[in-house]
């Protein structure tokens, strides 16, 4: 049974990996929990895939701050808070939504601004 697990971890990995990927073009999609997830999952299925991640040159600093130091960089708060808060407050004018989904939005936005900006500062990365 082991045997088996290596591959379909390595399978979700990429797939969350993919889905992260898409995030970065796609505003409702989000981007840090899918890569998180493809740490998770590569670090259980393959230690090569696991070390690429955290070498890749984008986003391997974000992710190992992220998981080892329990801490996000001032740069990725900035970005994180301004994009997700550009997208909701577009979604608000350009949108004709129920009140309840725009109240939905407003709460999730809330929500992610104060976790994101609850943790630790990040020291030396952007």
């Amino acid at each position: 049974m082991r045997p088996l697990r290596q591959p379909v971890y390595v399978i979700l990995g990429t797939m969350f990996l993919l889905l992260g990927a898409l995030g970065l073009f796609l505003p409702v999609l989000p981007t840090t929990p899918f890569w998180l997830l493809t740490c998770w999952f590569y670090l259980r299925g393959s230690n090569r895939l696991y070390a690429r991640v955290m070498r890749n040159p984008y986003f391997g600093g974000y992710m190992r701050g992220f998981l080892e130091e329990k801490a996000i960089p001032l740069h990725g708060k900035i970005v994180t808070v301004v994009v997700m808060w550009g997208s909701a407050i577009s979604t608000f004018l350009f949108l004709d939504a129920h009140w309840a989904i725009d109240l939905l939005i407003l709460v999730v936005a809330i929500g992610v601004t104060w976790y994101v900006l609850s943790f630790p500062t990040a020291k030396g990365r952007r």
